[in-house]
């Protein structure tokens, strides 16, 4: 990164990543879409797509003056709220409202990860409530403590590109989420299988895609490390991808779509924190190793109780932490120009990786359940029993993702009055049957 002030080449890289990033978004839209029953599709992609409005001007008003305004090592200050001393000055090679939509794409993102867990059955009114309040008490602080020159940074916790801030910080929000709300009805009863499995493959893709973006784009300018990362982020989700299509033939000689796609991601998730720290054989490395716990978790979790419902937990928990702390032993100065891990000689960085992962868990997972235990106080967040049932595209936005009959959503006005009476009688319906 250059101290000369905003440069062409690095402000257009950095649009560009800034764009990338933001796609991601609606790509985990079709990704989680995908991996639902079609009555619950369309809701369970606008809580991806929903993150875009009021959690990006969160973000503006007030998220990112917690994270990157001067405060102290556990909160930043309200120096940059509503954006007051953002403009176009230099914040390193590109100008400092464009590292601040950089950042905010991030925001955007790492909450709606948590909707994987919850989905068909949160109401989305809450979701939203939720998501927003989030993305100020819990990804913010974290942010800071990370990137933002909090106490994770003064410890030597490495994360180039969010595998504790986002990840790892997701998923515990995750994790405490599905607890709350609890299992679906028909959790464990039958097989909820995927309606859509090429729109899962084609979020997997377009995230890949976005990826680029988001792990390039953190060297903050079209440099060496974004060289690096660029590499890396191409290099480790493929040994993911090879590693697991190996598991999936040695356990039942078949490879699935679904486990591709999931493989893929977990591969990204893995080098995430390592992207522009490490060398392009140790990503090959951490990508294969990394895929390991990830699919052990997802089989662990089909044997629980645990409702995750699509597996938030084992693809970016478990991947997050394996690839942070992987990235504290293979973390090498004569790539990065930082700091060495365990095979460099500086065995203690893997102790201050797993630190870190062990704090924002903690400080998500304690931080969730308060926020959604407070929420509950004013506002219910699983939608009733009789709605879960129809589905929550039709219940929660009175639209379908698939119509059925002519096409056509029958509400009426007697059916208006009756549903206020009588709680048992579902007010809109789909005309052709669900």
């Amino acid at each position: 990164m250059t101290n000369a002030g905003p440069q062409s080449g690095d402000i257009a890289w950095m649009l560009l990543s800034t764009a990338l990033v933001l796609l991601m978004t609606p790509a985990l839209g079709f990704f989680y879409g995908g991996l639902v029953r079609s009555k619950n599709a369309l809701n369970t992609m606008m809580m991806s797509f929903v993150a875009l409005g009021p959690v990006a001007v969160a973000w503006a008003v007030l998220g990112y003056s917690l994270a990157f305004a001067p405060g102290n090592p556990f909160i930043g200050s309200l120096h940059f709220a509503a954006l007051r001393h953002v403009g176009m000055e230099a914040q390193g090679a590109i100008p400092h409202l464009l590292f601040m939509a950089f950042q905010g794409t991030f925001a955007i993102i790492t909450p709606a990860l948590i909707s994987g867990a919850v989905v068909e059955r949160m109401r989305f009114n809450a979701y939203l409530a939720f998501i927003t309040l989030w993305v100020l008490l819990v990804y913010a602080p974290v942010a800071h403590w990370v990137w933002g020159g909090g106490f994770l940074a003064s410890m030597g916790a490495l994360d180039f590109a969010g595998g504790a801030v986002v990840h790892v910080n997701a998923a515990a929000g995750a994790l405490v989420a599905a607890l709350v709300i609890g299992p679906r009805k028909d959790y464990g009863r039958h097989a909820i299988l995927p309606h859509n499995v090429p729109f899962t493959m084609l979020g997997a893709g377009l995230l890949w895609f976005g990826w680029f973006g988001f792990n390039a784009g953190s060297a903050l300018s079209a440099g060496t490390t974004a060289t690096l990362a660029f590499t890396n982020t191409l290099l480790a989700p493929a040994a993911a991808l090879a590693a697991w299509t190996i598991l999936d033939l040695i356990r039942g000689g078949t490879v699935t779509a679904v486990g591709a796609a999931t493989a893929i991601v977990v591969g990204l998730v893995v080098i995430t924190p390592a992207a522009g720290y490490v060398g392009p054989m140790s990503a090959i490395v951490m990508g294969a190793i990394g895929g390991v716990p990830s699919y052990c978790a997802l089989l662990y979790r089909a044997k629980t109780r645990l409702d995750d419902s699509l597996d938030v937990v084992a693809a970016h928990g478990a991947g997050g932490a394996t690839g942070a702390i992987l990235t504290g032993v293979f973390a090498d100065a004569a790539w990065s120009g930082g700091a060495n891990g365990l095979l460099g000689g500086h065995p203690a960085q893997v102790l201050t990786q797993l630190a870190s992962v062990l704090i924002v868990l903690v400080y998500s997972g304690v931080a969730t359940f308060v926020l959604l235990k407070a929420l509950a106080l004013v506002m219910p967040l699983r939608i009733a029993g009789r709605h879960e049932k129809l589905g929550m595209d039709v219940s929660d936005h009175g639209e379908e993702a698939y119509t059925h009959g002519d096409g056509a959503i029958l509400v009426t006005p007697r059916a208006a009055v009756l549903s206020q009476s009588a709680p048992d009688v579902v007010p809109v319906q789909s005309e052709g049957g669900l």
